[in-house]
């Protein structure tokens, strides 16, 4: 029995500035199971908040989908009506933006952003929206939240914004919750904290996860499988305990080494990778590493290299090279 959640296939988004084209989300597909949580990572830029934003169709208005299908529990979200699609939009599936500061309404109190969603997907009355607040607050380790539901988000510290955030994103206790960069800004005892919260958000609503980071050493306690993108493309995808213990493209390999590492005997310099990511203003018809990989053959110049699995045993590993990473000769 087929169980997967959300199911994107061949996703390409473009944004259009002037004569200018952006290719910034270029064929990707992937599916996430429910009550799965999924790590997406990568540099900045690399499309990672793009492509997530795209299937919830909050991308800025020079954004466009040009091409794919987005299944959500077997529907195409790109070609249902408006008002079927903001009844998934907000209940069905919930986002925490990156930043909670220019997310929350500045002149609305809290108790009003966060009971919005409850008025309008769950039908409550303002009263039970709010004593529901309360309780959302109250979830996410908000201390007195029935008096903090009348303040205003300039109140909250910064980890506290990031938990209101979390708390409209789980309102309507959504079967998806996508989130964007959820502890950028933040110190790393509360990033810590931030992450805690979702996992055990995850197990005690039984709910689906993308994480969206650029930290692969975030992601490695928290997800079930690992998504690494550059450049619009997906270039691996493996469980993430595959990912760790044997990365297969240069680029997962590269940012894998550019990790410190607290235990040994020495101190080693920090890898970094040469070269520049490209601008994207056409789309690729080659390996978009290629001109930053020292395994470059002559095929890597000739043609994208499509996602295949690492092995016959093991369909859950996927690479997109054409070149084995120990030897540089083609697989």
């Amino acid at each position: 029995m087929d169980n997967k959640l959300l199911d994107v296939k061949n996703l390409e988004t473009v944004f259009k500035q002037r004569k200018i084209i952006i290719h910034a989300v270029n064929g990707i597909s992937f599916s996430i199971k429910k009550g799965e949580m999924l790590g997406v990572v990568g540099e900045s830029g690399c499309g990672k908040s793009v492509s997530m934003l795209s299937i919830v169709n909050l991308i800025p208005p020079s954004g466009t989908i040009k091409n794919g299908q987005i299944l959500f529990e077997g529907q195409d979200l790109r070609k249902i009506n408006k008002h079927d699609f903001y009844s998934i939009r907000g209940n069905k599936i919930g986002i925490i933006f990156q930043d909670p500061i220019t997310s929350l309404n500045p002149f609305l109190k809290i108790g009003i952003q966060i009971s919005e969603g409850l008025i309008y997907h769950k039908k409550l009355s303002k009263n039970q929206a709010m004593k529901r607040s309360a309780e959302l607050l109250d979830l996410v380790g908000i201390a007195n939240p029935k008096e903090r539901l009348n303040e205003y988000p300039h109140q909250f510290s910064g980890g506290m914004r990031q938990r209101v955030m979390i708390a409209i994103a789980i309102s309507c206790e959504p079967e998806l919750l996508i989130a964007d960069e959820p502890t950028t800004a933040l110190d790393v005892t509360i990033q810590a904290q931030i992450m805690e919260l979702i996992k055990n958000l995850r197990s005690r609503l039984d709910t689906s996860i993308i994480l969206i980071t650029h930290d692969l050493a975030l992601v490695a306690g928290m997800v079930d499988r690992v998504i690494v993108m550059y450049s619009g493309f997906i270039v691996e995808e493996a469980l993430v305990n595959d990912l760790y213990d044997n990365p297969q493209h240069p680029y997962t390999i590269s940012l894998l080494k550019s990790i410190p590492k607290l235990r040994g005997q020495t101190a080693s310099k920090l890898l970094s990778i040469e070269g520049s990511p490209p601008e994207l203003l056409e789309k690729p018809q080659f390996c978009p590493f290629a001109p930053r990989c020292k395994y470059n053959i002559e095929k890597c110049w000739q043609a994208t290299p499509p996602m295949r699995s690492v092995s016959e045993d093991n369909d859950s590993h996927k690479v997109a090279c054409w070149v084995n990473k120990k030897n540089g000769v083609e697989k």
